[in-house]
């Protein structure tokens, strides 16, 4: 666990994806390290440099369409820039995810390639230091650079818009307007918006993957099901990673549990089948990390201040397409993994398969029991369904036909993001199922980790036998799930 009261050094080289949720959704400190700020530096007074011998986009030229248009240096261009570029729209970005964008931002100038001045990693570390949050829409970006909510966090460091403070709306400049005029662009081109809401689903997403086990397991011990699919021998014959860590972490919570033989020889696909597809989701995690664990490190500017060959170049690293078609995988591949939680629940409310009444009712014949757990869920995988659809499938054409490819990375990390309650949703139904199950059975799980899951659920999930409104179950499912991070 990230030590949250100790400051987060920021290096440009070595940030890790539970740092960067730890600052954005806790109220810890950063402190940039010097050779952070040495990096940037330099780069800087290599663009000051490089610009008086050569033409530099977004500096000396306009940009998209006008890269053609020289622009005179001390014209306000910079400040136009920032101003034109505050176009977003639709709902506030979550406060968390702007406050990852800063944090991400502020990596990346310290990585060096930007040509900012250091007094930008200055004003934004102050920023995240006093809890300031910048305020802007979430639509604006299409994967090649969040200009529109970097715009808008330009204009709040100089003082033209408001943060959000811990009491409301607050107005404080933390950057000279002339800094901001002379490196808008420098500061604009990034992906850190998107970075920043792609970190945090995943972070998400990875504990509701880890959840979908012990409940997966907890519905093992209610319905006698065989441990045999996870033995080692089964994953050494196919021995993909993310299927071997799933089987393991399976023998892990069952405990002395999966030695014990299973009530059929065959069991539904809900459990036989669980390593080979919930490891294709954790292997797409894992990718996402890769690939977040590239870009939150990376001086993907454009142009890029080369130091070392002491020229500015330009080129395509603001292009999202990494991070798009990895969301987009691993969307998929949650939603065809999810789609077990569902079946293990059908095999829960039959009798031929648990030895207890249907629906895992009690009280007089006819009783409905949990039968209405079925529908959520199945609305739960719907919405999931949708959600999955690929983003990176979409085109566009821009700037009179100057940008005419786009990778859609904004639109496939905020897909992400409305999976995570979805997916709770989810296993919250068949988590109430299981527990239900294992309390009319008299059964407990004899591995320790799995016994305290157990003991958990009995305190916070309701005990009531007779039908009764479960929305109040499937809630508090939810939360307990919540905690499990």
């Amino acid at each position: 666990m990230l030590d949250t009261q100790s400051p987060v050094v920021v290096d440009g080289a070595t940030l890790k994806c539970n740092a960067l949720a730890a600052i954005a959704r806790g109220s810890g400190r950063v402190t940039v390290a010097p050779e952070g700020v040495a990096r940037a530096g330099a780069a800087h007074r290599t663009a000051l440099a490089a610009v008086s011998a050569h033409a530099c986009y977004g500096r000396t030229t306009g940009v998209g369409a006008n890269h053609a248009v020289a622009v005179p240096p001390g014209n306000g261009h910079g400040l136009r820039l920032l101003r034109s570029h505050a176009g977003g729209a639709g709902e506030t970005v979550a406060p968390d995810v702007a406050r990852g964008a800063l944090a991400i931002r502020l990596n990346q100038l310290a990585a060096g390639g930007s040509g900012a001045d250091p007094a930008w990693i200055d004003a934004v570390a102050a920023a995240l230091n006093a809890g300031l949050t910048p305020e802007f829409p979430v639509l604006g970006a299409i994967g090649t650079g969040d200009l529109t909510g970097l715009a808008a966090t330009a204009l709040a460091l100089i003082g033209e818009r408001p943060w959000r403070g811990a009491d409301g709306p607050v107005r404080r400049g933390l950057l000279a307007p002339a800094v901001a005029d002379a490196d808008a662009l420098a500061f604009l081109s990034s992906n850190a918006v998107t970075l920043a809401q792609a970190t945090l689903a995943h972070h998400d997403l990875s504990v509701l993957l880890d959840a979908e086990l012990r409940i997966a397991a907890l519905s093992h011990l209610a319905l006698s099901g065989s441990a045999q699919p996870y033995a080692k021998a089964v994953q050494a014959a196919r021995p993909h990673p993310g299927q071997r860590r799933t089987a393991r972490r399976l023998r892990e919570l069952l405990g002395p549990d999966a030695a014990r033989p299973g009530a059929r020889v065959q069991d539904p696909y809900g459990l036989r089948a669980l390593p080979q597809v919930h490891g294709p989701a954790a292997d797409a995690l894992a990718q996402v990390e890769r690939v977040l664990g590239t870009e939150l490190n990376a001086a993907a500017e454009n142009p890029l201040i080369d130091v070392h060959g002491g020229q500015v170049l330009h080129n395509g690293n603001f292009h999202g397409a990494y991070l798009a078609l990895a969301l987009d995988c691993a969307r998929l591949a949650l939603c065809a993994d999810a789609a077990l939680s569902p079946a293990r629940l059908a095999a829960l409310t039959d009798p031929e398969r648990t030895g207890l009444r249907p629906f895992l009712a009690d009280g007089p014949q006819g009783s409905s029991g949990i039968m209405v757990l079925e529908y959520t869920a199945s609305a739960a995988l719907a919405e999931l369904r949708q959600l999955a659809a690929p983003a990176s499938l979409g085109t566009a054409v821009l700037s009179r036909g100057t940008e005419e490819h786009a990778a859609f990375s904004p639109q496939a990390a905020r897909a992400a993001a409305r999976m995570v309650p979805r997916l709770r949703t989810l296993l919250a139904c068949e988590l109430v199922a299981a527990v239900r199950a294992l309390r009319q059975r008299g059964a407990e799980p004899s591995g320790p980790e799995l016994r305290a899951v157990y003991g958990q659920c009995l305190d916070r999930l309701p005990a009531g036998r007779d039908d009764h409104p479960l929305d109040a179950d499937i809630a508090a499912a939810e939360q307990l799930i919540a905690a499990w991070n």
